[in-house]
């Protein structure tokens, strides 16, 4: 057994003594009925959640005796958080949840409700186990006077679905280990990194899987919860969709062709998402709170339930008495509700109270559960150095298993004795899971670690551009000419790039369904450059939106809907603004399909306007230069297009891998380039080309990877790698260079990330000189990986860098001192060519 493991707090030997001191009721009570007078949970129900609670306290004992022979790698455990068990009994096995650290119990409950639900041990049964939300008995008296005035057609659409079932299903009835042992085995492989963990496969301990709709979060401070709206809004959306064939159910296939999505949760499902009291000061957390409550303020649903378990601390630091509960219940438009984890009975009324108003009123809602931690943050936190002996004794008194045991015997549903045994059994069944799991595979190579990190599929995505292209000339083709109005773009003339975008912006709204362009300004006004100018008006304002102020919350909606099903496109105003939200790119979009093996993914693709070299209008914040956060993430496809007929193929080949492979996509946009049209002198028009056909894509489709070449002269003497602003500059230089007599390679990488480097090694080996044009810094540059690839490959010929000044970019004329120019381009080619 684990009963050997100890704690600075004896936990294990504390709640032995207390069952043992537990006096036998009077008589026994009838399991199937109600635990107490009016309860809206029977005894079996109650002994469900008992077993949940055992099986997590059993898991967190087994990992610290792992990791005291070294075979353990995870010790933050759930002791003490038990009673959220409570709340995963009052929602349904099929609402999406994302789960914090310490949501073990919620994690076993879930497991066993979802066996209950299906014969198959999935979720896919149109009935919800027990014990269940929406009791119409728990459901809030005072909501209809919450609701939107009538006039809101979001009511009326909530209220035609809301409940469908108040009374509820038949329960479960309790099935001991049994029903948690998948559970204990999916926890003890991530404890060990065991590559048959089903969920992340060795590579970290998360609460998740697919058939359980519990997504993995490996999130400490709450940046999933931006997420979580984002699901919330886009389940609602497609609730709402009024498409053929929808139905009420687990899945649902909506639209068709390469657009088409697979709606993973049923219509009326609410997400739920959990964190502790600490993360409640985090940016992340303020953010999906504030979204959230935006959005319900000016009418729009979003049924999320946010849990926020507290337990008084982070790590060491207290949560100031009362902090906790003033600052939930002052967020606006987010109803509050609060319970003790310690009373498994009112904190199953609770939860299921809050779950029943979000689902009926498709509106935001926070339980407050309160909780305590026992057994420290992790195995090696020594509480007793910040906690003193009365407030661990407390929180001992406070232990959710105990008192659940304690409210089984009360009620005469078992005794002490039968508990103490349930829980030693519970307790060798976890030990011999753990002793197997001990021997299982780990990763064994760096091809193992990565191969789910982000797949790529050239050969499909090719094929979705040439499918979206057949679609586009045939079937298609009226509507392409409607949204047009009648003047599609290729026969516009010459498009500038911002042009060219929001042409293949529009044509990807018309092949995918499912895509959505949001952000701040891209709706009415049309984006600040006017790159999404009249979207909103071809395909409504459910597909085309404006969002609030803070990218955070930009970001966390796009990851949010690509996981139920839609093709995000969100616009990130400027670069320089990305990195207020760095962390939902790289610690939550990147790592999904790494933490999952691809059984989530969420397909995105971020426009962002970026980059410097604007005239009459500047300063850092408008002029970033700074793209090494983005090239640092793995995974992550990071696009530049600097022309015209450049950027309509790319942005359909990162549409195409966002629907194909789940790609994380960043399309960054030259700003100083949207509008330019000419390129050697005023008036040549040479930045403007036409826009291809639909028949013409296949054959001018660009894959992720390969650059563009521009021969210039007779192209033997130098090779210029470049991208973004620095095309432009470079053929400029390039010309003054032919009549010097010097003949040109420019190297348009187009992709930043990954580099073309098979591309760059080519055509540097054909001239032996390279010179790297790079308008980011010297420092952190792209010239960086640039001038790293050719050492890799042997490159033995001359090179020499242009770039940007370490320097944040200034306003006015200063700018030019610190960023790379036409003229400073030529004097390097010449240094380097006279080498």
């Amino acid at each position: 057994m684990l009963c050997d493991v100890t704690t600075p707090q004896d936990l294990d030997d504390r709640f032995r003594e207390t069952l043992a001191a537990l006096p036998a009721a009077e008589r026994r009570r009838d399991p199937a009925d109600p635990i107490t007078e009016d309860a809206p949970l029977t005894g079996a129900q109650v002994l469900d959640l008992f077993d949940a609670q055992v099986t997590s306290r059993q898991l967190d004992l087994a990992g610290r005796w792992l990791r005291s022979f070294g075979e353990g790698f995870y010790t933050i455990g759930s002791a003490g958080h038990e009673g959220n068990a409570a709340v995963a009994a009052a929602l349904r096995p099929t609402d999406p949840a994302l789960l914090h650290y310490r949501s073990g119990a919620f994690y076993c409950l879930r497991a066993a409700q979802a066996a209950a639900a299906s014969p198959s041990g999935g979720p896919d049964s149109a009935a919800d186990p027990a014990p269940t939300g929406d009791p119409g008995s728990t459901a809030d008296p005072t909501a209809s006077s919450d609701r939107r005035a009538s006039s809101d057609p979001a009511s009326t659409v909530a209220d035609s679905t809301a409940d469908p079932d108040p009374s509820g299903p038949e329960p479960a009835p309790a099935g001991g280990f049994d029903a948690y042992a998948d559970a204990a085995r999916d926890v003890l492989r991530g404890m060990v990194a065991s590559s048959e963990e089903p969920i992340a496969g060795g590579r970290h301990k998360v609460f998740g899987r697919a058939d359980l709709a519990v997504v993995p979060t490996t999130s400490t401070i709450a940046s999933h919860l931006p997420r979580a709206v984002g699901m919330g809004l886009a389940v609602e959306r497609l609730r709402r969709l009024d498409s053929a064939g929808r139905r009420t159910g687990a899945g649902v296939r909506v639209g068709s062709g390469a657009g088409a999505a697979h709606v993973p949760w049923p219509p009326d499902a609410i997400v739920v998402c959990s964190f502790g009291d600490a993360s409640v000061n985090h940016a992340s957390a303020t953010a999906a709170f504030n979204t959230a409550g935006w959005y319900d303020h000016a009418g729009l649903r979003i049924p999320v339930l946010f849990v926020c378990e507290d337990n008084g601390l982070g790590i060491s630091v207290r949560s100031p008495e009362g902090w906790v509960e003033a600052t939930l219940r002052a967020k606006p438009g987010i109803r509050y509700f609060s319970a003790d984890g310690a009373d498994p009975v009112r904190a199953y009324a609770v939860a299921a109270e809050a779950a029943a108003w979000v689902r009926r009123n498709r509106r935001p809602a926070v339980l407050h559960l309160r909780t305590v931690r026992l057994m420290g943050h992790a195995g090696a936190d020594a509480e007793s150095a910040y906690r003193s002996p009365a407030e661990l004794a407390e929180d001992l008194d406070r232990d959710p298993v105990a008192a659940t045991a304690r409210l089984l015997v009360d009620a005469g549903v078992a005794t002490g004795e039968e508990l103490l045994a349930r829980y030693d059994e519970t307790g060798w069944q976890v030990r011999r899971l753990a002793e197997e799991v001990l021997g299982e595979p780990k990763l064994a190579s760096a091809a193992d670690v990565v191969s789910a990190l982000a797949p790529r599929r050239p050969v499909r995505v090719a094929r979705a551009v040439a499918d979206a292209a057949a679609r586009a000339s045939g079937p298609g083709a009226g509507a392409r000419a409607e949204a047009f109005g009648g003047k599609p773009p290729e026969l516009t003339g010459p498009l500038t790039l911002a042009q060219s975008i929001n042409a293949a912006l529009a044509d990807g709204m018309l092949d995918h369904p499912q895509m959505a362009v949001f952000g701040e300004d891209v709706a009415a006004k049309g984006g600040v450059y006017g790159v999404t100018k009249g979207l909103r008006d071809r395909f409504g304002p459910a597909r085309v939106f404006d969002t609030l102020l803070d990218e955070t919350s930009v970001l966390g909606l796009g990851l949010g809907a690509g996981l139920a099903g839609m093709l995000p496109v969100p616009e990130i105003q400027y670069l320089a603004y990305l990195h207020n939200a760095e962390d939902q790119l790289r610690g939550e979009a990147a790592t999904m399909r790494f933490f999952s093996q691809g059984a989530f993914r969420n397909p995105m693709v971020v426009r962002v306007a970026g980059l410097a070299y604007q005239e009459g209008f500047g300063g850092h914040f408008h002029n970033d230069n700074s793209v090494a956060v983005l090239r640092d993430v793995p995974g992550l496809v990071v696009a530049v297009p600097a022309r015209p007929d450049d950027a309509a193929p790319m942005l359909r080949t990162c549409l195409a891998s966002a629907a194909v492979d789940g790609s994380v996509c960043v399309f960054l946009e030259p700003i100083a380039l949207y509008h330019t049209r000419d390129l050697y002198a005023d008036g040549d028009g040479e930045w403007l080309a036409g826009y291809p056909e639909p028949g013409a894509w296949v054959a001018g489709h660009v894959p992720i990877g390969r650059a563009r070449v521009y021969r210039v002269g007779s192209a033997d003497d130098l090779t210029i790698i470049t991208f973004g602003n620095g095309v432009r500059m470079s053929l400029r230089a390039a010309a003054v260079l032919a009549e010097e007599g010097v003949g040109t390679r420019v190297v348009d990488l187009r992709w930043l990330a990954p580099l073309p480097v098979a591309d760059i090694i080519r055509e540097s080996s054909a001239t032996g000189r390279v010179l790297v044009v790079d308008e980011t810094r010297r420092s952190g540059g792209v010239g960086e990986g640039v001038i790293a690839a050719l050492v890799d490959a042997g490159y033995v010929g001359a090179a020499r860098r242009v770039a940007g000044v370490d320097s944040f970019v200034p306003l006015g004329p200063a700018a030019r001192h610190v960023l790379v120019s036409t003229d400073a381009i030529t004097d390097g080619a010449r240094t380097l060519l006279a080498r």
